[in-house]
């Protein structure tokens, strides 16, 4: 049973600024800053953030993460496959949560998620690890309700679903779309497990995926959000989706 399961039902949004650090970087120097932009949205109503730093640096820095630590307010989550480098990371930072998403270091993004089964010894351990630190552990998964099951035998307190293969079937049959996930939510839930969402939702998509699947605690998104925030503004997109999501 996790030791971090919530009661809550209100569906909290964090906001991934990969992206911002990823328009920084491919410049040099400060602008967009992205320190600020992370208060910013939580100025705006986001609930929390998300980075997910890779060992090349190519968006998230490391340096990034250990300034963002204590000026945060609401929830940090840290994404990221659990080698060394990132290990040694969060666990000098110790953030409100750590999603475990096995991409290698050259993935463009994190397009699958765990075989936990194959991998149960090394995730139970790497949870134990993050338990230690009083930090509430995700993995990111299919919605396999076999894997899941495995999952929880991890000791994880959450699963993150990979919704990808929702938002692409979404405009053609949503119904079709949305029918593993409801099985995979109910199945964690019955395992005992928090649930979290992410990849690819967006304005489009998001309200029916909340409206249709149970138990879910919290969406994690970036791309769409910062990409919407280039016609609409920071601010007013942040609203946009907040109100998706109640």
């Amino acid at each position: 049973m996790s030791l971090f399961l919530s009661t809550q039902t209100e569906v909290r949004l964090s906001v991934n600024i990969n992206k911002i650090a990823t328009l920084r970087n491919s410049r040099g120097g400060k602008i967009p800053d992205v320190i600020k932009a992370a208060l910013d949205c939580e100025r705006f109503g986001a609930h929390g953030i998300t980075v997910h730093p890779r060992p090349d640096e190519r968006h998230i820095r490391y340096d990034d993460v250990r300034t963002l630590k204590p000026l945060l307010t609401g929830e940090f989550n840290i994404e990221g496959n659990p080698i060394d480098s990132f290990m040694q990371l969060v666990l000098d930072t110790v953030p409100h949560q750590v999603t475990l998403v096995p991409d290698t270091p050259n993935q463009l993004t994190s397009n699958a998620g765990w075989d936990v089964k194959k991998n149960l010894n090394f995730l139970r351990k790497i949870v134990e690890i993050l338990h230690e630190k009083a930090i509430r552990v995700s993995i990111f998964t299919g919605t396999e309700v076999e894997n899941i099951k495995y999952a929880a035998e991890t000791g994880t307190d959450r699963v993150e679903l990979y919704t990808e293969p929702y938002a692409e079937q979404y405009p053609h049959d949503r119904k079709a779309a949305i029918s593993n996930f409801v099985i995979a939510a109910e199945a964690a839930h019955q395992e005992g497990l928090g649930i979290n969402a992410g990849h690819d939702l967006n304005l489009e998509n998001l309200a029916y995926f909340i409206k249709s699947v149970p138990h879910i605690l919290e969406v994690s998104i970036g791309h769409a959000l910062i990409a919407d925030a280039l016609y609409l503004g920071l601010e007013n997109t942040i609203q946009l989706y907040l109100r998706k999501i109640q």
